[in-house]
């Protein structure tokens, strides 16, 4: 089910970022992600997060600035049983907008984001990373 993110869930959640992020996003030094792990820790509390709990967190999606997703993270072991749908669906019901940024080389991000009607809008290079990525969006 989806629920509101609990701070007794920050530990798991964090895991499933960094664990999902080396392992999807190899294109990117691992310290990227182990660098910016803190700052995102710190952020949590502050966004509207949504886990997927059936009986324990298995992935969750960030939404910041009304509609901005911030990532959606799926634990590895449990990708590709409709989770991320179900999370991308309960937003939805939530906002009659959803934009988001993907990196071009996570090609199964996008072919899931377009799935769920979301459109490329752009491309542009990320100012951290210096990998290029979309800007999608989904419209109601």
């Amino acid at each position: 089910m989806v629920r509101q993110f609990d701070l007794s869930d920050i530990n798991t959640v964090m895991e499933i970022w960094l664990s999902t992020n080396i392992a999807t996003h190899e294109f990117i030094p691992k310290e990227y992600w182990l660098d910016n792990f803190e700052a995102v820790k710190a952020m949590l509390p502050h966004s509207e997060i949504l886990v997927y709990d059936d009986g324990g967190v298995r992935g969750f999606i960030g939404i910041v600035d009304t509609g901005y997703i911030a990532g959606l993270f799926v634990s590895q072991q449990f990708q590709s049983c409709g989770i991320g749908s179900k999370l991308i669906e309960t937003c939805k019901t939530r906002y009659s907008a959803l934009t988001l940024d993907v990196y071009l080389k996570n090609e199964k991000a996008i072919k899931f984001y377009i799935k769920h009607g979301f459109r490329i809008q752009y491309k542009k290079e990320n100012g951290e990373t210096k990998e290029l990525e979309y800007t999608m969006q989904w419209l109601l």
